[in-house]
């Protein structure tokens, strides 16, 4: 039996205001804490903030030279904080700050005493957009900004300074903020665009902000599995995602994502607070029955602000049915709305991976598997391959089967050296089935950085982003390889945004705790710690003998400071799962870093250095986590023994 877990994960879409305090850098520590001290004294003056915190919906983190403020209920709540904030600052003419407001997926944990760390994409992108200002500037997300603009007193004070490129390459849309009396109205000298803009302008860009295209925003809550068969839940969640990815198709269509959608899962929802918290105008829930050759759908769309039924229906058909089943659905959706459906988003939901059903189910079960579990995890690759090989028996033109098999034998081979080609021959398959399938291009690059072809890796890479910029398996990848090539901090906001699109994602968390360790940052290293370790406990209330779950969760529990329970945990998976050897990796991690102890380390490694598959042994000599042993003669020489023996058997 695991243990009950202590800490509670939620991730919801949350409203950001981050602010920095210019110049702290360059000033003595008592100045800079008596600058901290004044801009906490000012912030929590706000009305808005007190507010916000007398309700519970609202979250302070501290990032020492400013914080971040983190609402619940609406994108207006940080803009109007960020106001009382600016004009309260004309009373501490020594205090700069700029400030950024932007709304996305924020993780937040509150540990056993209450105490809440959050982290996520929209905290990140928060500081992106603070950054592109200077002192006294309130800048907005184009997210926010549109916002903003469906009421009519925003308007004038909303303008816009286009996209600008921001840290890691990132592009953001960038507006300026100001009132009379609130914000800088000089545009930011950060933003190239704005050199052009003069004030009188500025005083007229707001007439210049696009209207959204899309007229309707849906959350398509997971499909309950009603089959009385726990083992069909992968077929109602991938029907949920494939409504999902079909809606996402339609211009005129703001589709809540997977992720965000999906933490309502199993749980009892109220449509309208779901629509308030999610800010879309509709709800589209329903069921799933799979048996005896036939399945049984039931849909309904309501209106998120009175709680009526737009539109409901109930399908009874043959199972072989199902994708002309998806079709009728997505259709009957924008029919119902009144939607133009334009002929190229047509053709775009009805094409399929695959026409047969047979190899659709087969493929769904082995995404669920690699959804639900862990890289490292061999028993489950080796379980991914045999369900996909299946499927692309039934059907050779399988793109998605492919890609999935590319992955699970790229991940064998790369943590104990099985495998065959490493999936090269798969994903190379895969790409010239569909060229524009993203997580190919993402396993392909990672296929060719074990390679060692580090600048075809990245073109592969950044073909993958461009494709799907917001799928978890891309951006996983994406982080991992960017760690490799020791640009750790570079990786972290492909790490967070991995840990946000997939609440079961443990490694991304895991690897987060190894970036900020290295980084020197520990209150961040300490927040991925929570999170990684709320969700290893998850997995293993579900499946107590989850070594790889162990693995992520032992270095958590070391970096929180509970070493002896961390102990506890590696022995355990060593008697259920001994021949995992990412989880053993794992283990040396937290010996040798967070709980010091060498010799113990020392022990571990050495055994799995002579199984280790090429990708692990490439891993170890670049991982900050083996810093300690680094120097110890006994490291060297099993790094060298496993090098050797890798380039040997490639």
């Amino acid at each position: 039996m695991s243990e009950k877990p202590k800490a509670k994960l939620r991730l919801e879409i949350a409203h950001v205001l981050f602010i920095d305090i210019v110049g702290y850098s360059t000033r003595l520590t008592d100045e800079q804490q008596a600058l901290v001290d004044q801009l906490n004294q000012v912030v929590r003056g706000s009305d808005e903030f007190q507010k916000a915190s007398a309700t519970g919906r609202l979250m302070k983190i501290p990032t020492g030279d400013g914080m971040a403020l983190i609402f619940y209920n609406s994108p207006e709540q940080p803009v109007e904080c960020a106001m009382e904030i600016s004009r309260d600052l004309r009373g501490h003419p020594g205090l700069g700050v700029r400030m950024g407001v932007h709304s996305g997926p924020v993780s937040a944990v509150t540990d056993v005493n209450d105490r809440i760390n959050a982290a996520g994409v929209g905290i990140n992108l928060a500081q992106r957009v603070m950054d592109c200002g200077d002192a006294g500037h309130i800048l907005l997300s184009k997210r926010v900004a549109e916002d903003l603009q469906q009421n009519g007193r925003w308007r004038p004070s909303l303008h816009d300074l286009g996209e600008v490129e921001v840290k890691h390459g990132e592009r953001v849309h960038v507006f300026n903020f100001y009132t009379e009396d609130a914000g800088n109205s000089e545009p930011p000298k950060k933003v190239p665009q704005a050199k052009a803009i003069h004030r009188a302008e500025a005083a007229r860009s707001s007439d210049r902000i696009e209207p959204k295209r899309a007229r309707f925003s849906i959350c398509v809550l997971p499909f309950a599995n009603m089959s009385g068969d726990r083992e069909q839940e992968y077929f109602s969640d991938g029907i949920t995602e494939d409504i999902i990815t079909d809606l996402s198709k339609v211009s005129a269509l703001n589709i809540t994502s997977r992720n965000t959608a999906f933490t309502f899962k199993n749980k009892p929802v109220d449509v309208r607070q779901v629509a308030a918290q999610l800010r879309v105008s509709h709800v589209l829930e329903g069921s799933v029955r799979k048996a005896a050759g036939r399945v049984r759908i039931t849909a309904q769309l309501i209106d998120g602000s009175n709680d009526s039924h737009v539109w409901a229906e109930r399908y009874d058909r043959d199972l072989n049915d199902i994708f002309a089943l998806q079709d009728e659905i997505s259709r009957a959706i924008v029919d119902a709305l009144k939607v133009k459906l334009l002929p190229e988003e047509k053709k775009a939901i009805e094409r399929r991976g695959t026409e047969n059903v047979d190899a659709y189910n087969l493929y769904l079960m082995a995404r669920e598997s690699y959804a639900t579990g862990f890289e490292g995890d061999g028993r489950r690759n080796e379980a991914i391959i045999r369900l996909c090989r299946r499927a692309v028996e039934i059907d050779p033109n399988y793109a998605e089967a492919w890609a999935l098999i590319a992955m699970a034998e790229m991940l064998l081979r790369s943590t104990s050296g099985v495998g065959g080609d490493g999936g090269l021959a798969a994903a190379e398959r895969a790409l010239e089935l569909n060229a524009d399938l993203a997580e190919a291009h993402a396993v392909k690059a990672r296929i060719l950085s074990e390679e060692k072809r580090h600048d075809e890796a990245s073109r592969e890479i950044e073909a993958a982003l461009r494709l799907d910029p917001e799928s978890h398996q891309v951006n996983k990848c994406a982080g991992l390889l960017i760690f490799r090539q020791q640009r750790l901090e570079d990786s972290i906001p492909y790490f967070e945004k991995a840990v946000a699109l997939e609440e079961g994602d443990f490694g991304s968390s895991g690897m987060l705790i190894t970036c900020h360790t290295a980084l020197g940052n520990r209150e961040a290293a300490r927040r991925a710690a929570e999170i990684t370790l709320a969700r290893a406990e998850n997995v293993l209330a579900r499946d107590s003998n989850n070594g790889s779950a162990m693995g992520h969760g032992s270095d958590a529990l070391a970096v929180l400071g509970q070493g002896e329970r961390a102990k506890d945990w590696m022995a355990r998976a060593l008697l259920i799962d001994p021949e995992n050897m990412t989880m053993r990796y794992n283990f040396v991690c937290a010996l040798a870093n967070h709980l010091n102890d060498k010799e113990a380390a020392l022990e571990m490694l050495g055994p799995s250095f002579e199984k280790m598959g090429a990708g692990l042994v490439n891993h170890a000599k670049i991982d900050p986590d083996m810093d300690p042993l680094r120097e110890d003669p006994r490291f060297k020489a099993m790094l060298a023994a496993a090098e050797t023996r890798v380039e040997s058997t490639s």
